[in-house]
């Protein structure tokens, strides 16, 4: 990297990435106390999490101005480890899970980002989305009436002084003024203490105390998997998504090897396996973040609040913070998604359908993107397995066979059985050039096919191939 992509992607935007990274910090708090009280240990294992995660992947990730730190969907995957086998074996788990994905980001697997459908990625942003705003229901149920109108106050705050002022995030502001109030009055209201303990104290340095035998690695492996699958599948979606949203570029193979670097090292902290935040980041970009230094700021602030206020980040009503979430889950929701469905193809709104039905089930993204990549790449497949042919006779006494549609090993059978072998003229033309030739087994079909006329004693002329067909059909031939 030379100095001016440093200079870029660190210092464009200082007090953007300032401000965005302060704001996002005060939304990561409670969500890495519930996060940790979900897997079943200590708040600090959350917090140190999101710390060391947001630091070490502003300098690691691939895509600037996104924020990761520890997830409810990583969380979930945690809490049968931790309930079974210790705390230990939690923090062994992220080494190791670290480890492969930083294996797998030199393998770069990111590129295959780009085999997951647009249909699914929508599936994926809206079902995020609706966990988002389901996640903040349980703090709006059976609670006084103050919380209520300070869940209103901060929407409207963020609705319209953005419509006056950017100077500062309407999140930030929002989180500022409500808590202010919430002390001055008195209030008698949850507030982020009420979660979980905060202690003020930085992470140290600590190996697993597991057994470094095979047992242990049979134990935290399957856990260690799961995590890779969906700590990349959560991230680099993120990482798309936040591309479109400031109409930039990533790297994702880099994303997969600091998402890696990240874990592994958290590891050894005394923090759980995190990915990539779709909420934050969203909170993060329009805020105004836009570089490294926001996720870097994130994660500085954060423990900045921890140490030196921590008593008054303790008094945050989580009223304020449940209505920032409530915004983000408004503005992370695909509704164009919505006012097209009749104008896409119904396998595509299926798929979003599904995967959202899965995601929002199960609570695990990598459930639901999977299924839906499967149902569309079946959904696909089946489009190209259509094969049809047309023929005509010419006033030379040539019959001419027009391909329409893929010819590859799913349509094989079903091409060499269109032709009329043995009713035919002597002179056969086969017109690829509504068609394409994909594989071996399509040679073969081929093959076939003119064996088959040449023992009717017919002549046949395999004309329109494009370049790629030619050559493949060339090869099968040689």
């Amino acid at each position: 990297m030379n100095a001016q992509e440093i200079k870029e992607e660190w210092f464009s935007n200082i007090k953007g990435d300032t401000l965005a990274g302060i704001t996002v910090a005060l939304a990561l708090i409670p969500e890495a106390i519930a996060f940790s009280i979900i897997v079943g240990v200590d708040p600090m294992v959350g917090l140190y999490a999101s710390f060391c995660i947001a630091v070490i992947i502003s300098i690691a990730g691939g895509r600037p101005g996104m924020i990761s730190a520890a997830t409810g969907s990583m969380a979930l995957v945690m809490v049968v480890l931790v309930r079974d086998f210790g705390i230990e074996y939690l923090f062994a788990a992220t080494v190791l899970t670290g480890l492969i994905q930083l294996i797998l980001g030199f393998l770069k697997v990111g590129r295959f980002i780009s085999f997951i459908p647009y249909s699914v990625v929508l599936g994926f942003v809206n079902s995020l989305a609706i966990l988002i705003f389901l996640t903040q229901l349980p703090f709006l149920i059976n609670v006084p009436p103050a919380v209520y109108v300070m869940a209103a106050a901060t929407i409207g705050i963020i609705w319209f002084l953005p419509r006056y002022t950017k100077a500062i995030p309407a999140a930030l502001v929002a989180i500022a003024v409500m808590t202010a109030v919430a002390i001055s009055a008195g209030l008698d209201i949850m507030t982020v203490g009420d979660l979980g303990s905060i202690t003020k104290s930085l992470p140290v340095f600590h190996l697993p105390v597991v057994p470094l035998n095979i047992e242990t690695l049979l134990i935290i492996l399957p856990y260690s998997i799961t995590l890779v699958i969906v700590g990349i599948l959560e991230s680099l979606l993120t990482a798309s998504i936040i591309d479109e949203m400031t109409e930039t570029k990533s790297d994702k193979d880099r994303e997969v090897k600091g998402q890696g670097i990240a874990n592994f090292i958290t590891g050894f902290f005394g923090g759980m396996a995190g990915c990539a935040m779709i909420g934050q980041s969203v909170i993060n970009v329009t805020s105004g973040g836009r570089g490294r230094l926001s996720s870097m700021v994130a994660g500085l602030f954060l423990m900045f609040l921890i140490i030196v206020l921590g008593d008054l980040v303790a008094q945050i009503p989580m009223a304020a913070l449940v209505g920032v979430m409530i915004m983000v889950a408004i503005g992370t929701f695909e509704w164009q998604s919505l006012k097209n469905i009749s104008k896409i193809p119904k396998s595509d709104a299926f798929v979003m359908f599904l995967t959202i039905a899965i995601v929002v089930y199960t609570h695990d993204l990598a459930k639901g993107v999977i299924a839906g990549v499967i149902v569309a790449a079946l959904v696909l497949v089946y489009r190209m397995s259509v094969i049809s042919v047309s023929g005509i006779v010419r006033d030379d006494g040539v019959k001419i066979y027009t391909v329409k549609g893929q010819l590859f090993f799913g349509t094989m059978s079903e091409f060499i059985e269109l032709f009329d072998y043995k009713n035919d003229p002597k002179k056969i033309e086969i017109d690829f050039k509504n068609s394409h030739i994909w594989d071996q087994s399509a040679v073969e079909a081929i093959a076939r096919v003119i064996d088959k006329y040449q023992r009717e004693g017919s002549t046949v002329y395999v004309t329109g191939l494009n370049v790629e067909s030619q050559m493949t059909l060339d090869k099968g031939f040689s």
